[in-house]
């Protein structure tokens, strides 16, 4: 019997992590296609799939297309061999055995949701890395109890903001109505803009705590200080600009500019003033087809602002990550 369930991993040069990952995912009690796409990695990772996972599908790419490029590959594919759910999950992460069925239980009795996230945690099993996505008023987006320690906090299933998109689950129903990932983005809050995109169109992001997994934190790109501020910062634009409906744009547009100040703080601390201003001049470029992206989502609006306000994060604005 066919699963309904198919689970995407983009890979670019993962060799270290692939294989733990890989058969974390082959353990699963409720067992997956399993479907690898490769962002063009010069290292030994593909020929290990081969030889040690022949029944994974490999989807081979000439270049790296980045996150948001790489899943869309995945998805496309799962779309046209109709499954009914897409998984996202990173290459340096590790599923418990009923991550999956965890994740696809609360899909099925939560049929308003188009997105279903679970507790990804830090490798040390102790300290969380994410229970799903805060959007903030200040344009900010982060991870929900991230550094914490595990005491049972987050242990309630419950509606949030938002997943990330390195180990949720995605209904491939809301896909085909909302579009996938916005692969202008590349990498960083391309998962928080699908997330937002969801919720506008009337898709709830469901928080199920039993699907655990864990992630070696920022394996793929800690060596990649300026690549990550350059994608953040452009992407920190195109997120509020595509999304923030109707009148709260110009009610929180002040906020946003602060954040962006924050960010800028946060680049000249780093040593990373060249690849901010960079972020900041690419969002200007792309501001035509923002405006286009922006007036086709505001058009499918099928929640009000009020709602959109009542999800969001107004707490003091969150600190700018450090980035090596």
């Amino acid at each position: 019997m066919k699963t309904k369930v198919v689970v995407v991993i983009p890979n670019w040069n993962g060799q270290d992590f692939i294989v733990e990952c890989l058969r974390s995912l082959e353990k699963q009690t409720l067992k997956p296609k399993i479907v690898v796409v490769d962002n063009g990695s010069v290292d030994d990772s593909v020929q290990i799939i081969k030889d040690m996972f022949p029944g994974v599908e490999l989807l081979l790419q000439k270049t790296n297309l980045g996150f948001a490029g790489g899943v869309n590959k995945g998805i496309a594919w799962a779309i046209k061999n109709d499954y009914e759910y897409v998984a996202l999950f990173n290459n340096d992460a590790v599923a418990s055995k009923d991550w999956l069925k965890n994740l696809v239980n609360a899909g099925d009795n939560h049929k308003e949701t188009g997105i279903i996230t679970g507790k990804f945690m830090r490798m040390d099993k102790k300290h969380i890395d994410s229970t799903g996505d805060f959007y903030t008023v200040w344009g900010i987006p982060f991870p929900r109890g991230r550094n914490q320690l595990d005491t049972g906090q987050y242990d309630t299933a419950e509606y949030v903001f938002g997943a990330t998109g390195g180990a949720s689950l995605y209904r491939t129903a809301m896909l085909k109505e909302i579009g996938l990932f916005d692969e202008r983005f590349f990498a960083y809050y391309e998962d928080v803009d699908i997330s937002f995109r969801a919720q506008l169109a009337g898709w709830k992001v469901w928080y199920e705590p039993g699907a655990i997994a864990y992630h070696h934190v920022s394996a793929t790109s800690a060596r990649l200080g300026g690549f990550s501020r350059y994608h953040s910062t452009k992407n920190f634009t195109l997120l509020f600009n595509k999304n923030m409906p109707g009148s709260l744009f110009w009610k929180y547009k002040p906020l946003f500019l602060y954040g962006l100040l924050r960010m800028l703080g946060g680049a000249i601390r780093d040593h990373h003033i060249g690849s901010f201003i960079k972020g900041v001049v690419k969002s200007f470029v792309l501001l035509p087809n923002t405006h286009q992206q922006r007036k086709k989502i505001q058009g499918n609006l099928t929640v009000s602002t009020e709602y959109i306000d009542s999800i969001l994060y107004k707490g003091k604005p969150p600190k700018i990550p450090k980035i090596n």
